[in-house]
């Protein structure tokens, strides 16, 4: 199937199923699954041994509250409560081995405390496979990630290193208790000579999508604060679920890899779950939203990245690579693919060798870092930057923009858009190739641009006026619009740090206060599970500036029962009172439907609130990474009783509510 035919066969089979029902898939088994009975005695002596490690890491804490760089390797140790801890409380031991495991990853926690209260930390300057930690903006929560360091890094030298990704596979058994233990005995598919490989856990299974997708970037924000990583030398790699991961992170942030190497894996979700054949079609909302996440349609961005793909030849996933050379052809780009002779789903020997040729030859050459060329494709603000340029504006989401640049010269630059309303071109100190007066001509008309900064730095900022392009001194941010990390849909909210907010009033109707209690439960739950966190959890009468300031707000209740709904509800666009849920166009009773939405904050416009709303596609994350894409846009109507979808769509790219016919 061609790339135009699989979007002609989605827009041919599209129906729209108001109707639908959020409960409808509930019986899906829990993930992580549930474990098997731990001896009572064994959880006691766990239950002891993870007491007397916190109590070890609270001490930590308090002697080196005035020690920030000290304070920063706590989390260290912190991992190895957590597995232990998380296991105990979520029961996720699945063999007898766990057991042992877990005694011993307690003892690694307590020599790592007793090592730092010394002042020591050698795990930090260690090489070999090591384990560590960061706190992680989304919710506060202590991360693990694993290192293989290579054994010609030595502390201080200066000199900069190589740096792969190594995406998991999926495991839905995969613990952090699993994960740490493996981390420490294992090196993994591949150990380039010279090269740091990172190895991170992606809060469990997703594909590193959303939580998964900012672990990723957290982790390697730490590795590169703590080792000499090359800038212009990282590849991301993984295979199976991991290639899913490395080919989305490969197609929404192509500008930062000097290379990327999927194996097998997914880049769709139509074809990959086999809708082709179904009758019973997503809605149109849904459909839309995989435009987030499916790689095929990014498929231009690598241009930007060089990519070299493998598939056993017998192997199912050998799809992915397939769908992304055609979508590849489409945009005039041509895949590497290699082909394990008569392998299913791992790597076959001579196929791997060549693999590892290809990617260290463009890993020795490294990534350019301010190419003269750059062509960039996206469908929302979420991804809205490619080498030296940032969209800050679109005509409409969810329909493709593209940018095609290039630095003909130092004195001109040509750039051609599609579906984009303000963009940035800004390039780093030292680097601009521009002359003191150069000219950009965008979409055919000549612009003056700003000179170049005393460093060498050059930032120019442009913007349409009435469908001309006009230089702007900066893109205006006081206006309420759609611009990157404020532009939905809900699941958005959860990519940045948030607080859930919970009602401490009255419900308007004890039906409402009987579902919104659960659904929080439910998200909270869920969060825990399938994103190993911990959700920050308040009271609405102990939300404070500070929490309205850097966090996004996840209302639950009516504008009754919590006193921060009630604050804002006239500010926003669907009007709910103790009788109706208003829509512009459609009114529903307020005794039988709840409002769901995200939306700008108008307490603080640069972060969201979100109405009675956790991740929205909890129930079918479990059965495929596939299927871990938003289940609902920017607001729904939600029928009580029957969870049913009454309503649902996108706000415009002003966040305002079209009127419904």
């Amino acid at each position: 199937m061609t790339y135009e035919s699989r979007a002609l066969l989605l827009l041919c089979s599209v129906s729209l199923f108001v109707g639908k029902s959020l409960a409808a898939e509930r019986s899906f088994q829990r993930q992580p699954p549930p474990g098997i009975p731990i001896p009572a005695e064994t959880k006691e002596e766990l239950r002891q041994g993870v007491t007397r490690l916190h109590g070890e890491i609270e001490d930590l804490e308090k002697s080196f509250a005035s020690q920030p760089a000290r304070l920063e390797l706590v989390p260290d140790i912190t991992i190895y409560e957590n597995a232990v801890k998380y296991a105990l409380e979520d029961d996720i031991f699945y063999k007898p081995e766990d057991f042992v495991a877990a005694s011993k990853l307690l003892a690694a926690g307590r020599e790592r405390a007793r090592l730092l209260r010394e002042g020591q930390s050698p795990w930090v300057t260690a090489t070999g496979l090591v384990v560590r930690g960061y706190r992680s903006k989304l919710d506060g929560s202590v991360q693990p990630y694993g290192l293989v360091v290579p054994d010609s890094y030595h502390s201080g030298e200066g000199r900069n290193h190589r740096l792969d990704f190594w995406f998991h596979g999926r495991n839905n058994k995969l613990s952090e208790l699993s994960f740490i233990a493996d981390r420490e005995k294992n090196r993994g598919e591949f150990t380039p000579a010279d090269t740091f490989v990172l190895h991170p856990y992606g809060r469990y299974c997703n594909a590193n999508k959303f939580a998964g997708e900012v672990d990723s970037l957290e982790a390697l924000d730490h590795v590169q604060k703590h080792y000499p990583i090359d800038e212009n030398r990282i590849a991301v790699r993984g295979f199976s679920m991991g290639g899913a991961a490395t080919w989305h992170l490969a197609v929404h942030y192509a500008s930062r890899w000097a290379a990327a190497a999927p194996g097998a894996g997914f880049v769709d979700t139509f074809i990959f779950q086999k809708m082709v054949k179904s009758t019973n079609q997503p809605p149109v909302y849904v459909q839309r939203l995989w435009h987030l996440y499916d790689a095929v349609d990014y498929a231009e961005n690598l241009f930007n990245c060089p990519v070299v793909a493998y598939s056993g030849e017998i192997d199912g996933q050998r799809q992915a690579a397939e769908l992304m050379s055609r979508a590849m052809a489409v945009e005039g780009l041509e895949l590497v693919h290699i082909i394990g002779p008569k392998t299913a789903h791992k790597y076959e020997p001579r196929a791997k060798e060549d693999v590892a040729k290809r990617i260290d030859a463009l890993m020795a050459k490294g990534r350019d870092p301010l190419p003269k060329k750059v062509r960039f494709s996206t469908w929302t603000l979420r991804y809205n930057q490619m080498a030296w340029i940032t969209l800050d504006a679109l005509e409409r989401h969810w329909t493709r923009a593209r940018v095609a640049a290039e630095v003909v010269n130092p004195e001109r630059i040509i750039a051609v858009t599609t579906n984009v309303e303000a963009l940035t071109f800004s390039m780093p100190a030292g680097l601009c190739p521009l002359s003191h007066e150069p000219k950009v001509v965008l979409d055919n008309q000549e612009l003056s641009g700003p000179p170049p900064a005393a460093d060498g730095s050059w930032t120019a900022h442009f913007q349409k006026q009435r469908g001309m392009w006009e230089p702007v001194s900066s893109i205006p941010k006081g206006s309420l619009k759609k611009r990157h990390g404020l532009q939905g849909p809900i699941d958005d909210a959860f990519m940045d740090a948030f607080v859930m907010v919970r009602p401490t009033g009255k419900s308007m109707n004890e039906k409402v206060g009987a579902w919104t209690r659960q659904r929080m439960d439910q998200a909270v739950e869920e969060w825990r599970l399938q994103f190993r966190g911990v959700a920050r959890v308040k009271d609405d009468s102990a939300i404070t500036d500070e929490d309205i300031a850097n966090h996004n707000l996840i209302l639950w209740g009516d504008p009754q029962s919590n006193k921060v709904l009630r604050r804002i509800a006239k500010s926003l666009p669907i009007g709910w009172d103790a009788h109706n849920v208003r829509l512009p166009g459609r009114t529903y009773s307020a005794s039988g439907h709840v409002p769901v939405l995200i939306y700008p904050n108008p307490l603080n416009p640069k972060r969201y609130v979100v109405v009675n709303s956790g991740f929205t596609f909890a129930d079918a994350a479990p059965t495929s990474n596939a299927l871990q894409v938003p289940e609902l846009p920017d607001y729904a109507v939600i029928e009580l009783g029957t969870d049913k979808v009454a309503n649902a769509g996108f706000f415009d790219e002003q966040w305002k509510l079209p009127a419904l016919k």
